[in-house]
């Protein structure tokens, strides 16, 4: 696999009951496997809690899509490996990577979470973010 390492300059933000979601994205390069070319993107995800609860992340589901019209459905517990436990102010980065059929594609999901005060499991929204191949955008 070959590293480009060109970060796209955008991050997507987005806040649901007070938890916030950071998001930058890398094109990593393209890999052959199985006869076919994959584009490989890495993603990086800040997850901030901004309440006044402690909480914690359950479960993931993930929408990942590609420009022939491709759809994967991810789902399970935690993330790499793990369910993070955040107090108030708290932050939990994480990173991960996915393979795409086309150079251009975009993500998006929600994490299940559970508020340690209430007892209330709820979504936290995942906002879309763009998978590319910078050279695409010229």
């Amino acid at each position: 696999m070959q590293g480009n390492n060109l970060v796209f300059p955008a991050m997507i933000q987005q806040v649901t009951k007070g938890i916030k979601i950071s998001i930058t994205t890398n094109y990593e390069g393209d890999r052959y496997q199985n006869s076919k070319v994959y584009y490989v993107f890495s993603y990086s995800i800040t997850i901030e809690n901004q309440s006044s609860d402690t909480v914690q992340l359950l479960n993931r589901h993930w929408n990942i899509h590609d420009s022939l019209n491709n759809t994967e459905v991810v789902e399970g517990e935690g993330v790499v490996g793990k369910k993070p436990i955040l107090k108030p102010k708290d932050t939990y980065t994480y990173s991960s990577y996915c393979f795409l059929l086309s150079p251009i594609g975009s993500m998006n999901g929600f994490y299940q979470m559970i508020n340690f005060s209430t007892s209330e499991k709820f979504e936290v929204n995942i906002p879309t973010f763009q998978l590319m191949i910078p050279a695409t955008l010229n």
